[in-house]
């Protein structure tokens, strides 16, 4: 396999035919931990190059099947079509002797929205479109055969989420994996829509019309309301980091729920609400706990209170959304 940088880039890309002769410009981007990912410019267009890397760039050794690159490009071509314009990046070129694939770039003025979250630029009306577009993903592949079929395996899911999100939090919190256990099966049994696994703040780049979302190496068919607790672990880990902003960051939640609830209807509401907190414990915990922590909460009383939170929603399985709330009020 070739490993792309941006000064063999170039030549690669003529190589292949994806551009002319002309004059081209690439820039390694940064942000994630398990591919490189390079913008490329030319006279003519914009896009993105992936490529997956058999080791990720975190604090413990984590491996991953390099064919994982294959999901992600399949798994964008089949939601492009059903998706709202922009959301899906569309799939350009694929090249899979070097686990390599092309896609079309979000807007030029789009940005990660978790830069924003963490400079405290809170906006409702973005949060319930990340609803939407959560809901609106689990809605069209809901019970679906074809996307079932093709997306069931589950290999990459369990080496990239499964095993450094769940059970890394079981190894690390024995007291808690019995209580953990059950909540894994569910989420390695259930099948019943896509589940992206990755649907977090860093991965929707948004503009004025919305956001684009990114990074869909994780998806297969199975539980989807493991993306309800993670999405919503990233949003009270950013209430704990900031507490004096905490009511403005509880209202995004609500305005998630309100874009979510619009768009989903194969379950009700307050079934997927409940098995979504299940995750949501979980995934505070290996923010602070797993394989992959989160590096904007460094401060060992502020992991301590995700912890407590963490532990109480294990053991209480709170009714509904606003119990959470106070409870993160309270820790």
């Amino acid at each position: 396999m070739l490993e792309l940088t941006a000064e063999n880039t170039p030549d690669y890309l003529r190589a292949q035919g994806w551009i002319g002769p002309g004059p081209v410009d690439v820039e390694l981007l940064s942000g994630g931990v398990s591919n490189a990912v390079l913008r490329v410019r030319t006279p003519e267009r914009l896009f993105v190059l992936k490529q997956s890397r058999p080791q990720l760039r975190t604090r413990d050794a984590w491996f991953s099947d390099l064919n994982r690159v294959y999901r992600e490009q399949e798994v964008m071509e089949f939601l492009h079509p059903l998706m709202p314009p922009g959301v899906v990046p569309a799939v350009l070129h694929v090249d899979r002797d070097n686990f390599v694939f092309a896609m079309s770039h979000a807007p030029e003025e789009a940005h990660v929205w978790k830069a924003d979250l963490l400079d405290d630029q809170i906006d409702p009306v973005l949060g319930e479109q990340a609803g939407l577009i959560l809901g609106r993903m689990h809605e069209v592949t809901a019970n679906d055969a074809s996307f079932a079929e093709r997306f069931r395996d589950q290999t990459v899911f369990v080496q990239l989420r499964a095993d450094p999100f769940y059970r890394r939090v079981q190894e690390r919190r024995p007291e808690l994996a019995s209580l953990i256990e059950p909540i894994l099966q569910k989420l390695l049994t259930v099948k019943e829509a896509i589940c992206h696994a990755d649907y977090t703040p860093k991965n929707l780049l948004a503009f004025k019309q919305g956001f684009t979302l990114v990074d869909y190496e994780t998806a297969h068919f199975g539980d989807p309301t493991m993306d309800l607790g993670l999405f919503l672990s990233h949003l009270l880990l950013k209430s704990v980091r900031r507490p004096e902003e905490r009511a403005r960051f509880f209202d995004l939640t609500r305005a998630f729920w309100r874009g979510y609830e619009q768009a989903v209807h194969f379950q009700p509401l307050a079934v997927l609400q409940a098995r979504g907190i299940e995750h949501l414990a979980v995934c505070l915990l290996a923010r602070v706990d797993g394989t992959s922590p989160v590096d904007y909460l460094p401060e060992e009383g502020k992991q301590e209170t995700v912890r407590r939170l963490a532990r109480w929603l294990l053991e209480q399985r709170p009714g509904g959304w606003e119990k959470v709330l106070a409870n993160v009020e309270g820790a």
